[in-house]
């Protein structure tokens, strides 16, 4: 299937995977891009000297001759967290970019655009041109990433995306086609937000998307770093086992996300507690006692709606025809061919529908 994004990326299959805090790992990035897709990994708080460490673990598992060579990989960054980073003694940006990854992502911040502009200065002095990826949540914000940074890639994200965004955001299938409508010949456009089959893949990329992007999808995988005990919760859960709130900032203690971001993950007794008008002291009781006694009641597993089709009626099949001996230990690579296989089988089908 060929896709501007593949084009761009010269990739096969027209899917990234998302840089995942707490959740990506260099194997699972590695995995992404040997399946024919593109694999990121997650900055987040993580030093520069990890970082490094970790493109070069991509390095080695793809067998990319040396490091004057690009690594068909990228890295993503939280903009509210470079502001801290930058300005301190270790700066992720300069290390990470003498690494050549293929690719930056950029994501939640007051001011991405200044990040865009070191990257494309850094690019100035050298061969090597690095691809940037900007998510947005809101019309205005892709006018900006497109008309003023210049960026390469747009990651259009719906509210049914797992971890952070943006606060009462539209859901894909609202947001794609307006910022569609808004840019029509500008950077290339990745769908995100509950990602799971092929059928979604191949609607998404009939509205104009140029790819799409899968993020919890890919939580159940060996490559995924959550605990075991998580991933077994994701694997059971459903339609609805998901919602988007403040509260698990707040018993987590991480609330220093920006003003306008909340969170999605599964719904447990951390979203009842807060239901049952508890007062917050004994909520965060509740919480550490829990943590401490390593119960799952409310372990806060970020998570968006894709979960839901991890175990639908395709992964059954899948199973029982040996693709994996069971959903949980379904690799990214698996995943990735079988949502393009069906994607562009559905494809195919609606095509015939105009010839009829």
């Amino acid at each position: 299937m060929k896709t501007k994004l593949t084009q761009l990326l010269g990739i096969q299959i027209p899917v990234v995977t998302a840089p995942m805090y707490y959740a990506t790992t260099p194997s699972m990035a590695a995995a992404a891009t040997e399946a024919g897709a593109f694999g990121f990994i997650a900055a987040g708080f993580t030093s520069s000297s990890t970082l490094v460490d970790e493109l070069q673990t991509v390095r080695s598992i793809l067998g990319t001759p040396s490091k004057s060579d690009p690594i068909p990989v990228g890295v993503g960054f939280l903009g509210w967290i470079l502001d801290r980073t930058e300005i301190s003694d270790d700066p992720r940006i300069p290390p990470v970019l003498a690494e050549q990854p293929a690719a930056i992502w950029f994501a939640f911040g007051v001011d991405l655009g200044k990040y865009v502009s070191e990257v494309r200065a850094y690019d100035a002095t050298r061969e090597h041109k690095t691809i940037i990826f900007v998510i947005i949540t809101t019309v205005n914000e892709a006018l900006q990433a497109a008309n003023e940074w210049g960026v390469d890639v747009l990651v259009v994200q719906g509210n049914e995306a797992g971890g952070h965004g943006r606060e009462g955001g539209p859901a894909l299938s609202m947001l794609l086609p307006a910022v569609l409508e808004a840019v029509p010949s500008g950077p290339i456009i990745l769908a995100a937000g509950g990602v799971s089959t092929g059928s979604q893949v191949a609607s998404l990329l009939v509205m104009g998307a140029d790819g799409v992007v899968l993020g919890s999808r890919l939580l159940g995988t060996p490559e995924c770093m959550y605990p075991e005990n998580a991933k077994e919760v994701i694997l059971h859960s459903g339609l609805n086992s998901t919602i988007r709130s403040g509260v698990f900032d707040e018993i987590n203690q991480t609330s220093f996300w920006p003003k306008g971001y909340d969170g999605r993950a599964v719904i447990n007794d951390v979203v009842n507690d807060e239901k049952a008008a508890l007062a917050l002291e004994e909520r965060l009781e509740r919480f550490e006692k829990s943590k401490k006694n390593g119960e799952l009641s409310r372990l806060i597993i970020w998570a968006g709606d894709a979960i839901a089709f991890i175990k639908d009626s395709a992964d059954t099949k899948v199973c029982l025809l040996d693709y994996f001996s069971k959903c949980l230990t379904l690799a990214p690579q698996t995943i990735i061919h079988q949502l393009h296989n069906d994607a562009v089988s559905i494809i195919k089908q609606a095509t015939k529908i105009l010839d009829q």
